[in-house]
């Protein structure tokens, strides 16, 4: 009989283990409610567009949010998302960039993308930040002369 006990008592310790596992699953979703979106989620804040200048909140899959062109954007993202690649990537110091000039615009991009942080500064300033911008037309506006 004691042998009998001895080789259950890995087993129960090991659910009680996991016990603790099962409580850290989300009330809603424990009551049948789909769990509270973590997804894709960028607050756009664009400056000196002539035009397009305010506070966008973009999320994606599904696309929705407050800018105007979210499924777009969210597209726009989607393509430019490679392994490897970050699509908010300042331009490296060391880049050789045209001497032009394409306007006081600016932006600003925090929040998550594909499970990331992201904190990502925009201008016009020269030739490498202007094509910079542009990749990411529509997530920034398209302020092309």
């Amino acid at each position: 009989m004691d042998h009998f006990r001895l080789r259950r008592r890995p087993l129960l310790l090991g659910a009680l283990a996991l016990l603790p596992l099962t409580a850290a699953v989300d009330p809603a979703y424990a009551h049948g409610q789909p769990p509270a979106p973590h997804g894709d989620r960028l607050l756009v804040t664009v400056r000196h567009t002539g035009g397009a200048d305010g506070v966008y909140v973009l999320r994606c899959h599904p696309a929705g949010g407050t800018h105007p062109a979210a499924g777009r954007a969210c597209g726009v993202l989607e393509r430019r998302t490679v392994w490897g690649r970050d699509p908010f990537a300042p331009v490296p110091p060391d880049r050789r960039c045209t001497l032009q000039y394409g306007g006081p615009a600016t932006a600003h991009v925090t929040g998550r993308w594909a499970g990331r942080p992201v904190d990502a500064w925009f201008d016009r300033r020269n030739g490498c930040r202007i094509a910079r911008w542009d990749a990411l037309v529509p997530l920034l506006p398209d302020v092309r002369s």
